[in-house]
């Protein structure tokens, strides 16, 4: 065995050769790199570390195999020149569901024609006219709903539970003053006094999770013979101008979960949609016409969206791309030249409107929270602390190396051992 014990035989595998301190020679510009080299390596973890911290959002698609879900729209639009009464929302989808005339979590506010909000109405009903009636009836007052269907219990006593009777038979409401109802909530005199105001909607529709649309329509509908008909004569044939122009405050679709969930969860979903620069193309949309006849229509695509955290967590929510065509309806389905000369006609008649034909996505797009492994920060240290130091060895190296041989020049020049002046 060697001088120094049983390890002794194994200084040849030695990796780090040392040098003795004395052979060592200590440079400014080498003091210099040790600062620069330090300061770049701090930065570098100091980057390093955040960027370990920091959590990403990485996108995935899969196929959506959710089944008999539920979507909720959520909306607020602005109609300036269809006042509240002609004002109805209906829904109709591909599996043969429709909503008419829809007035659940639905709020409607009177505006006047200067944009002043005049009165909130809920479920489609004025207020003060059913508070009115309801402490002036008898309480054992029925009221005749005049042939048509009568609700559940069998009475029509205002005149918008007539109205509503009239919609269930098929029929159109065209002439309230024939009714007693009518006559003595002074219904006439109350539209003709909201004759020239707008309206503002807002409020959120469930609908199934199947192609369909959403359509805001003067009148109310009703069903004849499997076909929707739009109650037209109060706004075609009224002396006011009305005409669908809008503004869109608010447009979205979301899941189907509880007021707790949805409270729980805005802010994260919020922050989230934010980041990732996920707005809804509807909101702040304004369109504008001078026609009564003209129809605005919007094509949508919703892709079901869903975000994972790394808490476990995951928060469904939904993204749409849109498109829109206008029409002009005054010329019916007769043919007509578009802009480029192109002949255009219709094969479904069009109603005044306006019209949100959405489309459900197969896909579904996953955006999942991710953050650096504790390894990969470790790595990347090591990476950066080794790279560092290698590089300004090197540098230093060949500066030494330089100014050395650059140093043995000057001595034999003119004033060197050897040199013209000696």
């Amino acid at each position: 065995m060697g001088r120094n014990g049983f390890l002794g035989s194994f200084q040849g595998f030695d990796a780090f050769g040392k040098t003795m301190e004395d052979v060592k020679i200590k440079t400014r510009t080498g003091a210099l790199l040790t600062f620069i080299s330090f300061s770049i390596i701090l930065t570098s973890m100091m980057l390093e570390f955040i960027d370990y911290r920091r959590i990403h959002l990485e996108p995935s698609i899969e196929v959506d195999r959710s089944r008999g879900e539920k979507l909720v729209i959520d909306m607020d639009i602005t109609f300036p020149r269809v006042p509240c009464y002609l004002l109805s929302l209906d829904v109709m989808d591909i599996s043969g569901e429709h909503q008419t005339d829809l007035t659940h979590e639905i709020t409607k506010t009177r505006l006047s024609p200067e944009g002043r909000q005049l009165e909130t109405l809920k479920n489609g009903l004025l207020k003060s006219d059913v508070e009115r009636a309801n402490v002036n009836q008898d309480p054992n007052y029925c009221g005749s709903c005049y042939g048509a269907s009568p609700p559940e219990n069998g009475c029509c006593n205002t005149c918008e539970e007539v109205r509503q009777a009239y919609v269930r038979k098929g029929w159109s409401f065209s002439d309230p003053n024939g009714i007693e109802q009518c006559v003595d909530e002074g219904w006439m005199d109350k539209m003709k006094e909201q004759n020239t105001e707008g309206c503002r909607i807002a409020g959120r529709v469930k609908v199934n999770k199947v192609i369909g649309n959403l359509h805001f329509s003067p009148g109310k509908s009703f069903q004849n013979n499997m076909m929707q008909i739009q109650e037209l004569v109060p706004y075609l044939k009224d002396a006011n101008h009305h005409d669908f122009g809008h503004v869109i405050n608010k447009f979205s679709f979301g899941a189907d979960r509880t007021p707790a969930q949805e409270a729980a969860s805005l802010r994260k979903e919020t922050a989230s949609r934010t980041k990732l620069g996920i707005k809804d193309p509807l909101q702040g949309v304004k369109a504008h016409t001078e026609e009564s006849d003209y129809m605005f229509q919007y094509f949508l695509k919703v892709v079901s969206t869903t975000f994972v955290y790394l808490s476990g967590e995951d928060i469904p929510s939904h993204q749409y791309s849109v498109t829109q065509y206008e029409r002009d309806l005054r010329l019916g389905n007769a043919p007509t030249r578009d802009s480029h000369g192109h002949m255009t006609s219709h094969g479904v008649l069009g109603i005044p409107g306006v019209f949100f034909n959405y489309e459900i996505s197969p896909m579904k797009v996953i955006h999942t929270e991710t953050r650096q492994s504790f390894a990969h920060f470790l790595t990347s240290s090591c990476a950066i602390i080794g790279g560092v130091l290698t590089v300004a060895g090197l540098v230093d190296s060949m500066i030494f190396s330089g100014s050395k041989a650059l140093k043995g020049r000057a001595d034999e020049g003119f004033a060197g051992p050897g040199g013209k002046m000696m």
